[in-house]
Formats: C-alpha cells, sequence, structure tokens
C-alpha cells in the first residue's frame, strides 16, 4: 500500500489538544456525498458530531476522544478523510463498497477540558450497559439506527507500553474485544482478529516490533466487548509512543495506515486471506516504560544507594490551550528490567548539566 502521506495529512490539525474547534472547519469544508449532521449534545449541551462517506452496502461505524484527553486518532481520521477526498482507486473502490460513518469527538466536554471522563466525571468506556450520560445515549443511538457491520473504537494510551518484554515502545496496539468472560472466539471477533493481522502486516513494513496486543478481559460495560456481544467484529485502536513524538504526529501516521488497510480489506472482502491463528503472534502489551529514566541518583542526594535510578513520568497539564509535560516522581530503585524513552546517567556531567537545565530535578529528588 504506496500512499504519499504528507500530501493528505491534514496539517491544521496539530499537537494533542484537539477539540470541535479544530474539527467543525473539516466537517464544514465536506465534499459532495460527505454528509455530517449533530446526532446529539453532551453534559454541557456541546453538539455531537458525525461525518458519513461513501455509498456501499458495508457499514463501518467509527468514533474517537471517546476519552477527551485521547486526541491522535482523530487526527488520524481527519487525515482518512482528506485521503478519501481524493481521485484515487482505492478511495473509489472505498467509496463505491462502503458507508463509512465517523464520529470525530464523542466527548466535547472531555476535550475541552482535556480530561478522560466527561464533565460528569464518569468514563464513557465504562458506561456501556447503563448509558447513564447522554454521550454514551448518543454513541448507542448512532449504533441502532446506522446498523455497522463492523466498528472501530478509536483511543490512545500512556506512553508507559511496550511491546512484549523488549525495549520497543508500543506505537500502535490493537485489541478484538472479549465478547463473554471466558473469552472464547465467536465468528465476529474471529473476523476482528483477521483485520488486525492485516494491519499488523502493514504495520510491519514501517514499524516493526512496534505493534502490541491489548489486553483482553472482558468488562461487558465497555463499548467494544458490548458492541462485540451484538455480534458485530469490533476493534479497539490504541495510539502509543513513537520515540521523540509527544505530540503524536508520527504516531497518527501509522493509525492512519492501520485504519486505511482494515478499509481496504473490508472493502475488498479479502479479510479471509488473513490467518486468524496470526493475532496470537502480535507480543502482549506490557507496562515497563517510564518517560525517564536517571541513572546514578546518589550524585544529586547522598540518601541514595550507589546505583539508584528515578523513573519519572510526565503528567499532561492543559495551559491555555496548550498541553505541557510535567515531571513526575513515579519510582527510586534500581529499576531492572524498566526503559526510558530518555535515559539520563548522572555521572556524565553533561548530561547532568541537561537534567538540571530541563527539568527541576534536584528538588523533584530532595
Amino acid at each position: 500500500m504506496q500512499i504519499d502521506y504528507d500530501k493528505i495529512k491534514d496539517l491544521s490539525l496539530e499537537g494533542r489538544y484537539i477539540t470541535y474547534r479544530d474539527i467543525d472547519p473539516i466537517l464544514d469544508t465536506a465534499v459532495k456525498g460527505f454528509k455530517t449532521q449533530i446526532e446529539g449534545t453532551s453534559v454541557e449541551g456541546r453538539a455531537i458530531k458525525s461525518i458519513t462517506i461513501g455509498k456501499g452496502a458495508i457499514k463501518i461505524l467509527m468514533w474517537s476522544q471517546m476519552h477527551g484527553n485521547e486526541s491522535t486518532t482523530t487526527k488520524a481520521v481527519a487525515d482518512l478523510i482528506n485521503f478519501l477526498k481524493l481521485d484515487s482507486d482505492l478511495g473509489s473502490a472505498i467509496i463505491r463498497n462502503t458507508t463509512i460513518k465517523i464520529v470525530p469527538i464523542l466527548n466535547p466536554d472531555g476535550a475541552i477540558a482535556y480530561t478522560r471522563v466527561n464533565a460528569n466525571e464518569v468514563d464513557l468506556n465504562r458506561d456501556a450497559q447503563k448509558r447513564t450520560q447522554p454521550e454514551s445515549v448518543v454513541l448507542r443511538k448512532i449504533y441502532e439506527e446506522f446498523k455497522p457491520d463492523y466498528c472501530f473504537n478509536l483511543h490512545d494510551q500512556r506512553t508507559i507500553f511496550n511491546v512484549g518484554n523488549t525495549s520497543k515502545p508500543a506505537t500502535v496496539s490493537f485489541l478484538a474485544p472479549a465478547h463473554d468472560p471466558e473469552r472464547s472466539i465467536s465468528k465476529t471477533r474471529g473476523i476482528s482478529m483477521k483485520i488486525i493481522v492485516a494491519m499488523n502486516q502493514e504495520l510491519q513494513k514501517h514499524i516493526p516490533g512496534q505493534v502490541g496486543r491489548y489486553d483482553d478481559g472482558f468488562n461487558s460495560n465497555c463499548v467494544g466487548d458490548t458492541f462485540q456481544m451484538l455480534n458485530v467484529p469490533t476493534i479497539l485502536f490504541e495510539s502509543g509512543h513513537f520515540p521523540n513524538d509527544y505530540d503524536r504526529e508520527v504516531t497518527r501516521k501509522y493509525i492512519f495506515i492501520a485504519m486505511l488497510k482494515a478499509v481496504e480489506v473490508i472493502s475488498n472482502k479479502s479479510i479471509d486471506l488473513y490467518a486468524q491463528d496470526s493475532y496470537a503472534d502480535i507480543p502482549d502489551n506490557n507496562k515497563l516504560f517510564y518517560d525517564i529514566i536517571i541513572q546514578n541518583i546518589q550524585v544529586l542526594n547522598n540518601k541514595y544507594e550507589s546505583g539508584s535510578c528515578a523513573g519519572i513520568l510526565f503528567v499532561e497539564t492543559l495551559v491555555e490551550d496548550r498541553i505541557e509535560f510535567k515531571v513526575k516522581l513515579e519510582e527510586i530503585g534500581k529499576l531492572h528490567g524498566r526503559f526510558g524513552h530518555m535515559t539520563y546517567n548522572c555521572l556524565n556531567s553533561n548530561e547532568l548539566d541537561e537534567l538540571k537545565s530541563q527539568y527541576n530535578i534536584i528538588n523533584l529528588l530532595s
């Protein structure tokens, strides 16, 4: 699959803070055959919108920013919309064979506040059964009216995730959600697995070793599990970390590539070309990363024993419509088997100077 990504990337969207203020211009300039509409409103009365593309019999439903602070997939669906506006053989076939409905931001209040939860402090991805929140009601209404054949549940995951026991970050992770506590493989879950195998095979060409498999513990309150229970093949997408890409501008490209591959194999009905058993070959996600590991911190404070390390995580903080990454001390110890997206050694004077200039590291470890 050869795509000139730079030609379709939506340059109006960048960074981590994405709201309908950013998305509305994209929806407002929809081309002929692209239908936008208001599907309902949030707790605080903000519109929840969708865009529908294509005229084919196969229906695909996608929703992003169910968690308001998970915006990478929102940028990727904007790129997908741009791709489908172009005159290409693949795009034309997708529009001819499928109808795709995209909800770019399901949780607009959470997007504004840059929080996981909605304005009532409810995690919408744990509200699939009771549907106590208006956003949950809207998604279920869309599902019942649109009657999708496939569902894409689009999320971000934290920088802590690695692939298996390797030092590779889980840049993209997938899950074919379980439909029962035994995590058995129904026909529809098997279809989800095959589509994930197709996406993984494509991504291995671009980010070898950086694709993980998300935990499949069953929870009927989760939307993906619920839709899988309703016998609709559902796929969880998790956007993770790519080295030096905290704004996730690189990751969005790989999410786009994955989504396009999934839509392609659905559109041309080639899902059965991919082996369901290969799904289990994708390594599990693990949680072995810190954003920063600082080695030999006894140099900074002699209360620590020789060889001690500090594990630091960034806290994403909304500051005047932009996200700042503030340091948080997570763990002190030898940290054997743990990895850092950045590693500093206090025995190295240059690295120590960099630590002191970039981070309030002395106070953090005092």
